[in-house]
């Protein structure tokens, strides 16, 4: 079952009302890499999960998510109440749909589950919920750097960090599995290919680009692929 505590885990304050600005908000609502697709994601990739403790990172964090949800309807409810009114409230999204938040983006684009990334393999699904949480705090970056009200650079502070530690938590999970940088999981095993890199760009001037990502030990580099068919 859930249970809703209507004490949050951070207070939302806002001194200055912004409609133009909680338009913005909406991205972490209803967009896609806002705080509903990180809890269903996560929610339902819980499902596939048969390690326990696995499992239950995954619903805590889903949880919480839900209540990041929660922070940011209520930013995006402070910012359009009692201005109804104002030309800038007219200029948004808000005239038509109404005050508070909406299953929308910034742009006015529905929310779809096609947000969701979840594949049922516990390895890809981590790998997955790695580039979610790095594509929220890039948003939460965004906003905050646009942001005139301390309170709401505040809240979006604190969402920030919470997920550079869910970010944390999935490493750490991969890392207990053995899988934090093993590019290899599944049932298939890869052919021989695997450990090849091709160089398929090049300056022009004969100096490729080199480093770890195409060196020994684990790629042997391939300088003229053409050549290399024949």
């Amino acid at each position: 079952m859930f249970f809703h505590k209507k004490d949050p885990v951070h207070t939302v304050q806002v001194s200055e009302a912004n409609p133009v600005f909680a338009q913005l908000l909406l991205e972490q609502f209803g967009g896609a890499t806002g705080e509903l697709s990180a809890a269903l994601q996560y929610w339902v990739q819980s499902f596939h999960v048969e390690d326990a403790g696995i499992k239950d990172m995954l619903q805590d964090i889903a949880v919480e998510e839900f209540g990041h949800l929660e922070m940011v309807g209520k930013l995006i409810e402070i910012h359009t109440k009692n201005t109804d009114q104002s030309e800038a409230y007219n200029s948004t999204l808000f005239a038509v749909r109404g005050m508070g938040p909406h299953f929308l983006d910034s742009q006015g684009n529905n929310w779809t589950a096609s947000y969701l990334n979840e594949g049922g393999d516990v390895v890809r699904d981590l790998r997955a919920n790695i580039a979610a949480e790095a594509g929220a705090r890039q948003t939460y970056e965004s906003l905050i750097k646009l942001a005139t009200d301390e309170g709401t650079k505040k809240t979006l502070t604190h969402l920030l960090t919470r997920e550079i530690s869910h970010t944390k938590m999935f490493m750490n999970a991969l890392d207990a599995m053995g899988k934090l940088t093993d590019p290899m999981f599944g049932n298939i095993q890869p052919d021989e290919t695997v450990e090849l890199y091709y160089n398929l760009s090049t300056n022009g001037d004969g100096k490729d680009e080199r480093g770890p990502w195409n060196s020994e030990p684990d790629f042997k580099y391939i300088a003229d692929p053409v050549s290399n068919l024949h």
